[in-house]
């Protein structure tokens, strides 16, 4: 025999209830039917009740609310049943209710005991009102079934005595029957008392249990469980399955589809629960059972949360290794009937934080006040605080157990988006991972892990890469090593869509083959252009474009600006834009901003180093820069290390070209250029509007070594090795190195030759590794260093990656 629950908006009106009795009579066997009042009657009887307290005589409009609310219902359902014997039953009810009311009234008094007596008025009238109306069906009072005694100021059901009184009066039925959930009375008095919250679900599982039920089954306004709350989120939807355990997590963190305790009585009893919509009885719904599916592809299945949250701590180096604190704690708060939802302790046992209703928190930190009063004294524990106005999130899935990855991926997301969790706590199950929020980033937090875990089981990004030189190589061998890490760990998949260098380019939405990329643009027929490659990129108009610039072309540097206009975004490690024109490189920022993608050139000063991005932190966060000192030149600072007596000046160049260091013609490394648009960019985004004719030169090799051709340089460099090697000396005995530095004082931008002592930052700097030093109103006396590689294709194609990669977290 199945047990059927009808609640809410489900017996809330004529049709509805109209939709009830469709149900029921559609089944072949008698079922037992659990009722809640109609839709809003509690809620209406609780507050005429306390206006009635109150002396206040708009009490008597709100019953008589309650009595029209009645004899609506009972007078639309005449078509269907007689109703002349169910409305003299409402109506002896009702004035029986109006009696109450006025004794209230008069004696200025609402008792718990009385309050309970008003709100059994809602599920005993609806209960009787649908046993009238579902043919054959034969009413039963609840509150001679249901059995409950008094713990901690709550009325918990006794289970003994309730379950054999079920069974003998519900266990060998012919024909429907009806009854009232929510209601109950005391096993010892008989007085009415109730269920709480929810509490017609529980009774229906009660019942469940006791007469070993083949099937609960809760008839709602919703088709099942849903993946997250859609009043906030649009694109939910609903979770065909889950477990005894996914279940109870979800409902305990805000769920409202069904109330916690209802699960309890069936799942001892392995009775299943199915959720259905009253109003759509033909959606599957949502199955509840012990079964776990390993088969479900997705780690999670559902987002819950509880917007009404304060946080509890109790801290104190006087807790650390003292058996018993928690203890104290928990039966302080159990003794006064507060319920805790989250606990999360400090390993060094020094704090612990515990979430409870808001409602909740005064009594709370009374209670362990006076429970830890001489601790607190003494300064043992420091005064119990409270932080109000937070939020409980809980991601819930039986298939987290034993999936790394899932609690990082979960706080990566938290954590680009701005959301700072104040406390979380995972049981050893994995079946959960909760954490407390500020309520202000609540919807910001749904909405973002339900986007990352349900929408789609990846995010891809579809790049289309100019340039496959040294950087370009790196790159797509970095794209290939990593694409399977990035969608098995990452959920990211990686697609390069275009490739194109000087002279060719390929094209292939579905992706070009990595393993035979050379091999197939060796053998393109399409000629590449700036003005081509612009056309093909934005015409393939595919989701989530990346343009990739690993050249040193001004004419691709270009076509930035389209391809921003048409929404695609760019990657580069070609300084040309980002160092040209101040109006050309504040537009195209501009552009991007306004179009809402990304224009990242991090790797244009330092390469891999996060020299911009900490920049751009600094600034947005309040700071200014009022000083930066950096050697940003790896190719230099490496000529400036190999120096020796066996390597000279024109040696340790051509080393430099060799190592990938230097550029393809080395003096646009010598004559100051590269370090001059590094200078610029690092200067614009520090806020400065300065052009590259604005920095002061002083340069280490004569004008005239950068006439004519490269070819030229390399046959009349030697001419300086003499002279260098006699400066290097001299320096050597100083106890001195020469380090080529870019400087921003006060808006004064320089380039110049600088002797370094020993005590400075700049001297044991090695190989190519580049430093800046960043002087800010918060890094005034101490500045901020930043220090790495900073050249080589390898570090730089990885900073172009981790550019890409971020852009995954546009949503």
């Amino acid at each position: 025999m199945n047990v059927l629950k009808f609640g809410g908006s489900s017996v809330g009106s004529v049709a509805s209830i109209l939709n009830v009795k469709k149900i029921v009579e559609s089944r072949k066997e008698p079922v037992i039917v659990v009722v809640s009042a109609l839709g809003g009657i509690t809620d209406l009887l609780i507050n005429t009740a306390n206006r009635a307290a109150e002396g206040n005589d708009s009490y008597y409009r709100m019953y008589n609310e309650i009595l029209d609310r009645h004899e609506n219902v009972i007078m639309g359902l005449a078509a269907v049943t007689d109703i002349n014997a169910m409305r003299t039953s409402v109506h002896n009810m009702l004035d029986e209710l109006g009696n109450i009311f006025r004794g209230i009234y008069l004696i200025r008094d609402l008792s718990d005991k009385t309050l309970a007596t008003v709100v059994s008025y809602g599920e005993r009238i609806s209960s009787l009102i649908i046993a009238s109306v579902i043919e054959g069906a034969i009413h039963v009072e609840s509150r001679e079934l249901i059995k409950t005694e008094k713990q901690f100021r709550k009325h918990i059901v006794d289970f003994k005595l309730t379950n054999s009184l079920v069974r003998e009066k519900l266990s060998n039925l012919n024909s429907v029957a009806v009854l009232g959930g929510f209601i109950s009375s005391d096993k010892l008095t008989n007085e009415n008392t109730n269920l709480g919250r929810g509490g017609s679900d529980y009774t229906a599982s009660i019942i469940a249990a006791a007469i070993n039920s083949e099937m609960l089954e809760i008839w709602t306004d919703v088709d099942g469980f849903m993946t997250a709350d859609p009043k906030i989120i649009n694109n939910t939807y609903v979770i065909n399955h889950l477990t005894f355990v996914e279940a109870m997590e979800l409902c305990n963190f805000g769920a409202k589809v069904i109330y916690p305790p209802t699960i309890f009585p069936v799942y001892h009893k392995n009775i299943p629960i199915i959720i259905k919509n009253t109003f759509n009885p033909e959606c599957s719904g949502t199955l509840i059972s012990s079964e776990v599916k390993p088969q479900e592809m997705k780690s999670i299945k559902g987002i819950s949360s509880i917007n009404d949250t304060c946080l509890i701590t109790v801290t104190g180096l006087g807790m650390v290794g003292v058996i018993g604190v928690n203890y104290r704690i928990f039966r302080t708060l159990a003794k006064s009937g507060i319920s805790v939802f989250i606990v999360s302790q400090a390993s060094s046992e020094n704090t612990t934080s515990f979430g409870v209703r808001n409602e909740d928190a005064d009594l709370a930190i009374s209670v362990l006040r006076e429970e830890f009063s001489s601790e607190i004294e003494m300064g043992e524990i420091s005064d119990v605080q409270a932080e109000k106005n937070l939020a409980t999130v809980a991601i819930v899935g039986e298939n987290m157990k034993h999936t790394p990855g899932i609690a990082g991926k979960l706080f990566n997301i938290l954590g680009r988006n701005g959301i700072n969790v104040i406390a979380c706590a995972q049981g050893a199950s994995e079946t959960n991972i909760s954490f407390v929020i500020e309520l202000a980033y609540l919807r910001k937090a749904l909405n973002v892990i339900h986007d990352s875990f349900f929408l789609s089981e990846y995010q891809a990004l579809n790049i289309f890469l100019s340039g496959t030189g040294l950087v370009g190589r790196h790159l797509l061998s970095q794209i290939k090593k990593q694409k399977e890490k990035l969608l098995n760990h990452n959920a990211l998949r990686v697609r390069v869509v275009g490739l194109a260098n000087s002279r060719q380019c390929i094209f292939n939405r579905e992706g070009i083959d990595l393993d035979n990329w050379e091999e197939e643009l060796k053998s393109a027929q399409l000629k590449s252009s700036p003005d081509f490659l612009k056309q093909e990129v934005i015409k393939m108009n595919i989701f989530n474009p990346v343009f990739v610039d690993c050249t040193a072309s001004p004419a691709i540097a270009g076509i930035y600006n389209d391809l921003l206009g048409h929404n695609i975004n760019v990657v580069t490690a070609n300084k040309i834009a980002a160092s040209s024109a101040y109006e050309n490189y504040s537009g195209l920022k501009k552009l991007a901003r306004k179009k809402g993608i990304k224009f990242l050139f991090e790797t244009n000063v330092g390469a891999g180093l996060p020299i911009i991005n900490t920049i751009n932190s600094l600034i947005n966060s309040g700071d200014e820069i009022l000083k930066i000192e950096a050697v940003v030149s790896g190719t230099l600072n490496y000529i400036f290390n190999v120096l020796s007596e066996d390597v000279p000046l024109s040696k340790a160049i051509r080393m430099a070209k060799d190592a990938g260091y230097a550029e393809p013609d080395p003096r646009l490394d010598l004559n100051g250029s590269d370090v001059i648009r590094k200078l610029v960019i690092l200067s614009r985004e520090s806020g400065y509007k300065i052009e590259q004719s604005d920095v002061e030169k002083k340069l280490f090799i004569p004008d005239k070594y950068f006439e004519g051709d490269v070819e030229n340089f390399w046959k009349i460099i030697p001419e300086l090795d003499a002279e260098f090697e006699k400066r290097r000396k001299k320096l050597l005995a100083q106890g001195k190195r020469y380090r080529f530095v870019a400087s921003l004082d006060n808006g004064h931008a320089k380039v110049e030759l600088r002797e370094i002592d020993s005590k400075h930052p700049f001297y044991h700097l090695e190989g190519s590794n580049n430093v800046i030093l960043l002087t800010t109103e918060r890094y005034k006396e101490y500045p901020m260093e930043i220090k790495g590689y900073g050249a080589g294709a390898a570090v730089t194609a990885a900073g172009v990656f981790a550019d890409i990669i971020s852009i995954a977290n546009i949503r």
